[in-house]
């Protein structure tokens, strides 16, 4: 005897995958230069826009490793930076203060909701990146960018000096 099982749906919810966070990767290129005395640069990363109360550090790359943390004391030559934010942070900053990088390509990402990006609110955004160095120029670039991004973009800045080129990836 063939028994038969009604088939019976229970309603099975289909909810929609959870929002999925944004990423953000910056490419910061420090050109070799050709002079007599050289240093790394020290180079600082950061968002400022008009959703955010103060600017979002990604990045602070200085000489990390001099003691009594005298290597903070240059900082203040990346201006721009020093003026929105740097003097009001109590340096090193984990999660945000690393070492000075040698010339060559440098890849930093970030992901929406963890540290030291965040959660910014929707809007206009700039990406800046300052560089200073002893003995040397001072260069600062912007890339504006909106938030969250509704497709995948690349951006890109161009330095003359201190910098070379800086690329902005951004992935909904």
């Amino acid at each position: 005897m063939r028994s038969f099982f009604p088939l019976v749906l229970t309603g099975i919810a289909v909810t929609p995958a959870a929002a999925q966070a944004a990423d953000m990767q910056v490419t910061v290129n420090i050109p070799r230069l050709n002079v007599a005395e050289y240093h790394k640069p020290y180079v600082a990363i950061w968002v400022e826009g008009a959703s955010l109360a103060k600017p979002t550090n990604l990045a602070v790359w200085y000489d990390v490793n001099l003691k009594k943390n005298e290597g903070a004391k240059w900082l203040r030559d990346m201006r721009q930076w020093w003026r929105k934010t740097g003097r009001t942070l109590n340096m090193p900053v984990d999660g945000i203060s690393g070492a000075t990088r040698a010339p060559g390509q440098h890849v930093l990402r970030f992901a929406e909701g963890k540290a030291p990006l965040g959660k910014p609110p929707a809007g206009s955004y700039e990406l800046v990146v300052e560089a200073a160095r002893e003995v040397g120029g001072r260069e600062l670039l912007r890339i504006p960018f909106q938030w969250p991004p509704k497709s995948a973009q690349s951006l890109k800045a161009q330095g003359q000096s201190e910098l070379g080129a800086i690329g902005l990836t951004l992935k909904p």
